[in-house]
């Protein structure tokens, strides 16, 4: 039991540290809709388990092995960052503040009615997943925590129990987050700033992106 406590709480403040995947959901909540952010919640546990099951079959080191490989996964992962970025930013400055939140409030409302638009929900969890997965330093994080605490003397059904208890802590975060930022108090304030708020995440996933590509050259 002292193992998964000690797993959970690291896990825990490794979620709680602001990255690429809090800034998705919590600008997904309060742009477009809690059902949205739910689906992108999906996503991102998705790629976490992904991530997760890497290390636990040791496939880490083996990409450690592979320079050029893991090199291309962070190129390509920063470059899917930036291109989230731009996207986010090209389109807090194509209009008005009023002219974004009314067009994610009609969306909302079409939630609301359960005429939800099925494309933008695939579409929610896709970036989510993509999100998660174009951070190659979760699988560093997943490896180092993995070979400290997860030894060769571990049983099986402990290194499942532990990819268990990271999914779904990573689940009931993700899942605060969304409701959270989706609070009618929270919609307002982004109604009264959304432009500068998106251009902020914009500059942010930009920003992520960038610091992955010049990584690799440092």
């Amino acid at each position: 039991m002292t193992l998964f406590f000690t797993v959970a709480v690291v896990q825990f403040v490794a979620l709680a540290t602001p990255g690429p995947d809090f800034f998705f959901v919590s600008q997904t909540a309060v742009s477009r809709s809690r059902r949205e952010a739910m689906y992108g919640v999906i996503g991102i546990m998705s790629g976490v388990m992904i991530w997760a099951a890497v290390a636990l079959l040791g496939l880490h080191l083996l990409l450690q092995q592979m320079a050029w490989l893991h090199s291309l996964i962070v190129l390509c992962g920063g470059a899917y960052l930036c291109w989230m970025g731009v996207s986010l930013l090209r389109a807090a400055f194509s209009q008005s503040p009023e002219q974004q939140f009314d067009e994610h409030h009609e969306n909302n409302e079409n939630d609301e009615s359960n005429t939800v638009n099925t494309h933008q929900n695939s579409h929610s969890f896709l970036r989510g997943l993509f999100t998660n997965l174009s951070n190659p330093k979760v699988l560093i994080y997943f490896g180092s925590v993995f070979s400290v605490f997860v030894g060769d003397d571990i049983a099986s059904s402990t290194r499942w129990g532990l990819f268990a208890l990271i999914a779904v802590e990573t689940l009931i975060w993700f899942t605060l987050v969304a409701f959270i930022f989706a609070l009618p108090v929270m919609r307002r304030s982004y109604q009264r700033a959304a432009k500068w708020i998106d251009g902020f995440a914009g500059a942010l996933f930009t920003g992520f992106g960038l610091h992955l590509i010049t990584s690799r050259f440092y």
